[in-house]
């Protein structure tokens, strides 16, 4: 009896035939190179496949490939990417953004007031949310003249539902003003003000897609989301990112990422470049 209970908890391997399988369908439809991660593979997924009741990974792999849900792609994704972010990351950028590129985009959308930001890989929404705190804070007491109402996207609908219901806790450098302002206490957590909420839509995206929404974006926030991709996936997203953004338009990643030398955009500053 103790024998087959060690076998149950047993880790399962993955053959290389099936280690290929998956790698290759992963990176062909989602951008996600797992070419390294084969420990994190066998140790993530081995449950998963015991709850779905397969016996091994070749079961599970060819389940995926032939028959499988989004909300079971959604699983794998989940499972095999971190989903990790928080407010004030990389302050440096949101400086940038608020000091430079708003009075920037306020100039030139002086007839319209609109602006059309993006905030591509949101993962639970910490990164849009806080984009749209800098703007009303830029923009005081004409914020309702403005139309800032930004998109925000991700792969993993688990993620999606988490940004959509803006509960957070908050990190020790929030400041005093924002807590009071944009935040509601929730069971010693805080919650995410309407009024900040409304100004974000949420949608699911794949970022190996065609970018075509109703208008070209004057700024791309695309941070820490690069790091799971090859550098030809790298490559076709920023160039897709390109064509998908205004002429001075702007694309900021994160300060641990570059654009390979030959791209069409222009630098500025770290992780921050522009559209000639």
């Amino acid at each position: 009896m103790s024998g087959e209970k060690n076998a149950h908890l047993r880790e399962l391997t993955i053959s290389d035939a099936d280690f290929n399988r998956m790698v290759n369908f992963v990176q062909s439809n989602y951008g996600i190179d797992l070419h390294a991660k084969r420990q994190l593979i066998q140790s993530r997924l081995g449950t998963v496949i015991k709850n779905k009741g397969f016996d091994d990974f070749k079961q599970y792999v060819d389940f995926l490939l032939n028959q499988g849900s989004g909300d079971d792609i959604n699983e794998l994704l989940s499972k095999l990417t971190t989903n990790y972010t928080y407010f004030q990351r990389e302050t440096e950028s949101f400086d940038f953004f608020s000091k430079r590129i708003l009075p920037d985009l306020e100039k030139k959308h002086q007839s319209d007031k609109v602006l059309a930001i993006w905030s591509a890989a949101c993962s639970s929404g910490e990164e849009p949310y806080n984009v749209t705190m800098y703007m009303m804070d830029y923009f005081g007491a004409h914020w309702n003249e403005w139309d800032t109402r930004m998109l925000a996207t991700d792969l993993s609908v688990d993620v999606l539902k988490k940004a959509q219901r803006g509960v957070y806790q908050l990190p020790d450098n929030m400041p005093d003003q924002w807590k009071r302002n944009y935040f509601k206490p929730s069971g010693g957590r805080f919650e995410i003000s309407p009024k900040v909420k409304e100004n974000v839509i949420f949608r699911q995206f794949n970022l190996m897609d065609p970018i075509q929404f109703k208008r070209k974006f004057d700024v791309i926030f695309c941070r820490n989301v690069m790091i799971y991709f090859d550098q030809p996936t790298k490559t076709a997203l920023i160039n897709r990112m390109y064509d998908a953004t205004v002429p001075g338009g702007y694309l900021i990643i994160s300060l641990s990422e570059n654009l390979p030398p030959d791209t069409q955009w222009k630098r500025i500053t770290s992780a921050i470049f522009q559209k000639q």
